[in-house]
């Protein structure tokens, strides 16, 4: 596991308490997936997942760019769009991830 891999799951998994806390009807689901790393990527992928809406966050931390995050707010039953946004990893905190999976999560699918 990378340190920002840790780093990473540390940050969620506070900002999933505070989610299960205060949004008792949100439930995220996360998950790490190795699938790119076998496939010969040097790349970790978390995802975050809302079962009640199907919505879904992804999160790529790519060995080459370890200083930023590439995520992306897209739906389980979908494939992911072309493009990622980019955060620095220095910017991405618990309040961030927490307020990502609360406004994402409990907005109403259009």
């Amino acid at each position: 596991m990378t340190t920002q891999l840790k780093t990473l799951c540390d940050l969620v998994t506070e900002a999933h308490e505070r989610v299960q806390l205060k949004h008792a009807d949100i439930d995220p689901i996360v998950g790490v997936h190795h699938k790119m790393r076998d496939a010969g990527y040097a790349a970790d992928v978390m995802t975050i997942d809302c079962l009640k809406s199907g919505k879904r966050i992804i999160v790529i931390l790519n060995d080459d760019q370890p200083d930023m995050v590439n995520y992306q707010f897209s739906y389980k039953d979908k494939d992911p769009a072309a493009q990622f946004e980019q955060l620095a990893f220095k910017d991405l905190s618990a309040d961030t991830l927490y307020k990502w999976m609360s406004d994402y999560f409990a907005r109403p699918i259009h």
